[in-house]
């Protein structure tokens, strides 16, 4: 598999099998992510955590441009048809789903969740994405929870991407302590250093991580690595 980082929380992911998943597409509006040009981002599906704009804002342009499927919540799905996104495929915390390039699992993450109009985003989610050529973690803005011993229990995960910039999600600490339940050896870090409030010490945040045995990537804006 290979990763790319596109700033804040948006990663690309090319599955084995060729498959592009997009999640939460925020760059336009991101200054950290502006030699990034949207419009040439791939995507065979968009998959939304939650509905806060740092998440969702370029998401109705890639969809349309791309014809890619969205995967979320309920909610979210039903607030992106009434703007002409048809190709969706909805889900709710618990739920799993067969795609042709493996299986989706939307899983809880304590956030909140509001769409940019002020509509009810539904209940914040992570996912965990299984495919014959390996099977990972994309947490999602969230608090650290107990459920994430489960996923540790029932997935057998080769890498996890996780917000660590404290403030409005976990720190590095609570992070790094996610990553050992969940049984990432490696983490790539999202959601940290956008804005003030969650600006890191990076030296610091993966001193968290090797706390733990586990090894905490931070790719530059744009820099795609092999996973």
């Amino acid at each position: 598999m290979k990763l790319t980082y596109y700033g804040h929380a948006c990663v690309g992911i090319e599955l084995a099998c060729g498959t592009r998943l997009l999640f939460d597409p925020f760059i336009t509006p991101n200054g950290l992510a502006k030699a990034v040009d949207v419009d040439v981002i791939p995507a065979d599906y968009v998959l939304l955590t939650h509905g806060h704009e740092d998440h969702v804002a370029d998401a109705e342009r890639i969809l349309k441009r791309t014809g890619a499927t969205l995967i979320s919540n309920f909610e979210i799905v039903s607030w992106y048809g009434a703007k002409g996104i048809e190709k969706a495929h909805p889900m709710n915390l618990g739920g799993g789903f067969n795609f042709p390039f493996g299986r989706v699992k939307l899983v809880n993450a304590i956030h909140s969740s509001v769409l940019p109009d002020g509509s009810y985003g539904g209940n914040p989610g992570g996912f965990v994405i299984e495919t014959p050529h390996g099977c990972f973690y994309v947490s999602g803005d969230t608090a650290l929870h107990a459920d994430m011993k489960l996923l540790g229990e029932m997935h057998s995960l080769d890498f996890a991407v996780m917000c660590i910039g404290d403030n409005f999600t976990m720190g590095p600490a609570d992070a790094a302590l996610a990553a050992e339940w969940v049984g990432a050896k490696h983490v790539v870090g999202v959601h940290y250093d956008t804005f003030p409030p969650i600006m890191i010490d990076r030296k610091i945040a993966a001193g968290e991580f090797a706390k733990r045995g586990v090894e905490l990537l931070l790719p530059a804006i744009g820099e795609t690595m092999g996973m």
